[in-house]
């Protein structure tokens, strides 16, 4: 039984593959994470992509860096690659906080434990595969791949570093959400083909001597400022990131080429995926479970495993979100069988007692969302499609999304189907279409599991617009159809906003100013975070210039650990320990009018 069992996970060890009778295996990716057969986690996508078109895959999870590199060893020397990736998070992100202290905990670890993974854990897992086997072919990819493939400023050890796959020693990086690439570079090299032919394939980067040689037929090329100037000029990085976003947002994409020292990184356009495409990367046979070697929980696995994935990619654009950076501003929704169809399946879990914890993706409500002219979108450079304002091109119907909510409600195997998603409540909040007061009104009685958390980031219009957030007085209108809503309901539900301190242009008297804002709306906040810049976002952009790289202005960063202790202070003005300071503070910028508005006489 407990070998049927193994049958149902890509294989991890010896004895799995014995198991299976194999003799060899053709791809062994390598991960950060714990190794969970879900669609949720990366890995378990991508392997079952291969698996599904006849390639012998394994999984090797968060091998152990410190011994004599026996996990990296155990499965022996694949057919055509390894493929590796730091998980579900960029590893330092995961490893680190805003201060720069360890974390004392791994949501995708096993049992919590933060001891199972490395920092830069994609450089360290290939350095050891090159060691061990030097001949064979090293595909990285995930968000941590994905987010360093140009050079980037690195907030860990505060410089700027160059493209992964230079200290990687990688032969080929896969960006994005790679199902497409990863595959056609498996068929080529099973082909026949050497690593170092695939110059050709869309989403991919990599490194050469000699651009001479590359194809000039199937895209245009647009040259960026080399990493030595970047390094002796912030400008120049600034306006790099310019040229990398906008052509990242436009249907036909340039290749891109940056001079690293003696190579080019080449880096290619990306591939667009199809709804039938999509559907057929979620319908495949994953067990939806955690590998049976783990004894403990995993939280990361806990927190989703009763949810489903309805679309990819965000229109969203905030400054200091990888999610658009990784998964694409353009809209691709899965169809409503292919989702029906999952959460059948989700039903027949021997644990699952009938409620859903999430039916979203990047974002909960952008399901079937795009432009009404695809010849406008298709030429658009703008980061944002509802930023500073609502393109009047961008579809806002959230009927699609409303009859997928009710068609799953109606399921007699479902008792309630909560969103854990973010929910984008400026895209609804104005009542601009007949859609939007159903999808606002059904969303509040149906889907909340008695907190709703929404994420204005910020009060202050100044700093929003640095973020490409709308203005607070967005927020205060959900709160207000929130409260009426719940009353004329007689429902008991909170609305729980989320805050970032220390943003680029954030000071220390807009904390004071927010902590102002948020107590007349009767909070005492809890759902905080103190910014930590994300390699190849906006916001890591500015933090490391000091300018808006778009308009080249001037902005304030808060850098020093003082003025970040300060800033995050305010969020807990009403605790004790915390007024002291805060007082202080204010009198010396004279602002006795705050400390009245907060504290009283």
């Amino acid at each position: 039984m407990f070998q049927e069992n193994l049958l149902n996970f890509l294989p991890t060890s010896k004895k799995e593959l014995e198991i299976r009778n194999w003799n060899e295996i053709d791809i062994v990716l390598f991960s950060g994470d714990s190794y969970v057969d879900h669609p949720s986690f990366g890995t378990a996508i991508i392997g079952r992509v291969l698996e599904n078109q006849g390639f012998r895959v394994a999984v090797v999870p968060q091998p152990n860096c410190l011994d004599d590199g026996r996990d990296f060893k155990k499965l022996g020397k694949p057919k055509l690659f390894f493929g590796v990736t730091s998980g579900a998070m960029d590893s330092m992100m995961n490893r680190y906080t805003a201060q720069l202290r360890l974390r004392s905990d791994d949501a995708f670890s096993c049992g919590n434990k933060p001891q199972n993974r490395t920092d830069y854990a994609v450089s360290v897992y290939c350095k050891k595969l090159k060691e061990f086997f030097p001949e064979t072919p090293i595909i990285i990819g995930g968000i941590e791949a994905s987010l360093r493939r140009f050079p980037h400023y690195d907030y860990w050890s505060n410089s700027l570093k160059n493209s992964i796959l230079t200290e990687s020693k990688a032969d080929l990086l896969i960006y994005g959400m790679g199902e497409k690439a990863i595959l056609e570079i498996a068929k080529q090299l099973q082909a026949g083909k050497k690593i170092s032919q695939l110059t050709e394939i869309p989403q991919t980067a990599f490194l050469t001597e000699n651009i001479s040689q590359l194809s000039k037929n199937q895209w245009n090329t647009v040259n960026l400022f080399s990493f030595r100037e970047c390094l002796n000029d912030k400008i120049k990085f600034a306006k790099n990131f310019v040229v990398i976003e906008q052509e990242s947002n436009v249907f036909s994409q340039k290749r891109i080429l940056q001079k690293l020292d003696n190579q080019y990184l080449v880096v290619n356009p990306q591939y667009f995926l199809s709804e039938s495409e999509l559907d057929e990367i979620y319908d495949l046979p994953y067990s939806r479970l955690p590998h049976p070697r783990y004894k403990d929980v995993i939280p990361a696995y806990e927190m989703i495993k009763f949810s489903t994935t309805i679309h990819r990619g965000c229109f969203g654009g905030c400054a200091f979100c990888a999610l658009s950076v990784h998964q694409g501003k353009q809209i691709v929704s899965r169809s409503e069988n292919s989702i029906l169809k999952e959460i059948e399946q989700i039903a027949k879990l021997p644990d699952f007692k009938g409620y859903l914890s999430d039916l979203g993706g990047a974002s909960a409500n952008m399901y079937r969302m795009g432009g009404k002219n695809i010849e406008i979108c298709a030429k658009c450079q703008k980061p944002s499609c509802v930023f500073p304002k609502i393109c009047a091109n961008l579809n806002t119907n959230h009927f699609p999304l409303i009859e997928l909510y009710r068609k799953v409600r109606s399921l007699s195997q479902i008792k309630k189907v909560t969103i854990g998603s973010g929910v984008r409540y400026d895209l609804f909040v104005d009542f601009l279409h007949p859609s939007h007061s159903i999808f606002a009104s059904e969303l509040l009685e149906f889907h909340v599991s008695g907190r709703l958390k929404v994420a204005p980031e910020h009060t202050s219009d100044e700093i929003l617009d640095i973020m490409r957030k709308p203005s607070f007085e967005k927020f205060k209108k959900f709160k207000q159809f929130f409260t009426n809503f719940n009353r004329k309901k007689n429902l008991k539900q909170e609305l729980i906003p989320y805050f970032i301190s220390s943003h680029p242009q954030c000071r220390v008297v807009d904390m004071a100013n927010l902590a102002v804002e948020t107590k007349n709306l009767h909070y005492k906040l809890e759902q905080i975070q103190d910014f930590t810049p994300i390699p190849m976002t906006l916001s890591s952009v500015i933090y490391y210039t000091g300018f808006e790289p778009y308009s080249l202005k001037k902005v304030h960063i808060p850098k020093t650990q003082e003025e970040k202790v300060l800033q995050r202070n305010f969020f807990f003005w009403y605790k004790k320990e915390n007024q002291y300071f805060l007082k202080n503070f204010l009198r010396e910028i004279n602002r006795n009018d705050l400390i009245f508005k907060l504290f009283g006489k």
